[in-house]
This record gives C-alpha cells, sequence and structure tokens, in this order.
C-alpha cells in the first residue's frame, strides 16, 4: 500500500503523522521534495522517530524554506515530473508531501496536480488553530473536486472538540487518529500513537 500525506497547511504535523503511519504499517518514507532545513530534514526526523523505517532519498533537495517553486527559481532548478517517479519498493510506503494541496511544485503545477496524477489515496493531516475548519474543508472539497481518494483524517495538536466536531460533521470523513500535544516528539510517543491508530 502507498499513502500520500497532505496536510490542511504549513507545520499541521505532516512529518508526525508519518512517522507514525510508518511504524504502525511497517512503511517505507518518502518526500518528494524537501526545501530547506537540509540538516535537519523530514526524513531525518522519521528516522530519528522510527529507527526501523526505510528513508528513500528525496528527488528535490532545495536550500529554502519556501514553497517548492520559489525554493527551485532561488537555486536555479526546475522541477521535473519525471523525477518525481515514486521509489520501487516491497514495502508499505508513506509518501509526505511539501506544504498544502494547492502549494506550487512549479509555477504551473501545483502539489494536487501531482497527487492526481498518481491515483494513490490521502490522508489528510489537520491541526487545530483559528482558521482550520476552512482550511480542512477546503482541502477536503479540493481532493474531492479532484476524484483523488481519501483514506481518513488525522487531527494534530492540543483537542478543540467544537472544532472537530464540525469538521467531522460537514465532512462525513473518517477519523484515523488524533495526535495529543505533548512537551517533546519522541519515539516512544510516536509508538503510542501508532498503537491507537484506526486504520482499514
Amino acid at each position: 500500500m502507498k499513502i500520500i500525506i497532505a496536510g490542511i497547511g504549513t507545520d499541521t504535523g505532516k512529518t508526525v503523522a508519518s512517522a507514525i503511519l510508518c511504524k504502525a504499517l511497517k512503511a517505507d518514507y518518502w518526500k518528494p521534495v524537501q526545501a530547506g532545513d537540509l540538516e535537519n530534514t523530514d526524513s531525518h526526523k522519521v528516522k530519528k522517530w522510527s529507527p526501523e523505517t526505510i528513508i528513500h532519498p528525496e528527488a528535490y533537495r532545495l536550500t529554502q524554506p519556501m514553497s517548492p517553486h520559489a525554493a527551485a527559481t532561488i537555486d536555479d532548478v526546475t522541477i521535473e515530473e519525471s523525477r518525481l517517479q515514486i521509489p520501487t519498493t516491497d514495502n508499505n510506503l508513506i509518501i509526505e508531501l511539501a506544504g498544502g494541496l494547492m502549494v506550487p511544485i512549479r509555477e504551473d503545477y501545483l502539489n494536487i496536480d501531482w497527487v492526481a496524477s498518481t491515483g494513490l489515496p490521502v490522508i489528510l493531516v489537520s491541526n487545530y488553530y483559528l482558521g482550520s475548519i476552512n482550511h480542512t474543508l477546503l482541502s477536503l472539497y479540493a481532493l474531492k473536486s479532484r476524484n483523488i481518494p481519501l483514506l481518513g483524517l488525522i487531527f494534530n495538536g492540543e483537542k478543540n472538540p467544537s472544532t472537530f466536531d464540525v469538521i467531522m460533521q460537514r465532512s462525513e470523513v473518517k477519523c484515523l487518529l488524533e495526535i495529543e500535544k505533548e512537551e517533546e516528539i519522541t519515539s516512544k510517543m510516536i509508538e503510542k500513537n501508532a498503537a491507537k491508530l484506526t486504520f482499514v
């Protein structure tokens, strides 16, 4: 099984969710585009939190923490679909997007365009903040409008029952996991959440 992890925005907890899924499904991990923080990439974090996970190298490593299209321009790089080929593996594979669904990989090519081209299902990661209801429902609408299969939602952060209830009622999507806020992300925390994951 191959699954794409998308977020409703930046810093929603996609990498933590990816590590949890890697642990639960004994899956490999791949982030097609890493933009910025090259000394402590999301691949590094997943390996730290889930040491047994096989990490596939990024197709692009861009120096600036920006939208991929902008970071690529600064680095004088053109991102080509032909290099965004999904790694071959006999294991399950978790694929983490860079940013939200509508983020440009290139000026004429969005994350959601690439997701649609793969035919793979998505898990959407939401976070509790002012505006997250709108961002979550819009992301779900975008996926539905492109006929992209959705496996469910993962919520991250300090719980907000009102926000959770509205999103679940409006979306009628399955909640796979609520990741509770903790002081530090550790391999033990990842393992604990992997055991709670509701996954079909």
